[in-house]
């Protein structure tokens, strides 16, 4: 796998994201950090079915092949 893309986040891009995310939720928690407190239990309840949908959202699409045809390697050995 020569020819294999680097993950994103390993970018200099990727790094330059990080920064800039870190930066922007540093500068939200120091400003705003009464008005993200009392919004906190509603954040977490919005957390959990986003959570289910990105982290579930692959299952079932990793080559998979659910047909009933049979196996090549009983095939062969018979």
């Amino acid at each position: 796998m020569k020819n294999q893309h680097p993950n994103f986040w390993s970018t200099p891009t990727g790094w330059a994201a990080l920064a800039l995310i870190a930066a922007v939720t540093y500068f939200l928690v120091l400003e705003h950090g009464q008005h993200m407190l009392q919004f906190l239990p509603y954040l977490i309840l919005l957390l959990c079915p986003l959570m289910h949908v990105f982290m579930h959202g692959s299952h079932g699409k990793h080559g998979h092949d659910h047909s009933h045809a049979p196996d090549k390697k009983k095939e062969e050995s018979s």
